[in-house]
């Protein structure tokens, strides 16, 4: 009976402890991102990309045109690290993962709330490298709106 009990223990064990996939992996280097912003935490968030990381966001000028602003990493995390401890919330779903060999694309609806209030929403695209040292975000692009946001499901 001992046998059968330890067998069944072992079993369901090593059923709960698959390996972690590429995608799965891919998610968590964009999920931890985010915890990084709600946490403050410039080193972690700065974990997250590659040296030559590229962030853009697509606004619109003072004629409605779409405008390509890019910030430096480094601006974003010195920013990110004066922020209050869980101040930004960036809520995200994962719409799309694709992933082919070294190469991950990834698309997340979001919205964003600053002090609990909710400031914009809209679309992150992500591309990620995966290096010697894991999933890396290589290049992220988003867009920014006040409403006709999607509700984000946590």
């Amino acid at each position: 009976m001992r046998k059968l009990f330890f067998v069944l223990s072992l079993v369901s064990c090593c059923g709960a402890l698959q390996a972690q996939t590429a995608v799965d992996s891919v998610k968590g280097t964009v999920e931890k991102l985010f915890l990084a912003m709600k946490r403050s935490d410039a080193v972690l968030l700065k974990e997250c990309f590659t040296d030559s990381a590229i962030m853009q966001t697509i606004a619109r000028d003072k004629t409605g045109g779409a405008v390509v602003k890019t910030q430096p990493l480094a601006a974003f995390a010195a920013f990110i690290a004066t922020l209050p401890k869980g101040s930004a919330d960036e809520r995200i779903s994962f719409d799309m993962v694709k992933q082919e060999g070294a190469l991950a694309s990834v698309w997340t609806p979001y919205q964003f709330y600053m002090n609990g209030q909710f400031s914009h929403c809209g679309i992150n695209s992500f591309q990620l490298v995966r290096t010697a040292n894991g999933w890396k975000i290589q290049y992220i692009v988003d867009t920014r709106v006040k409403q006709g946001c999607a509700e984000v499901k946590q």
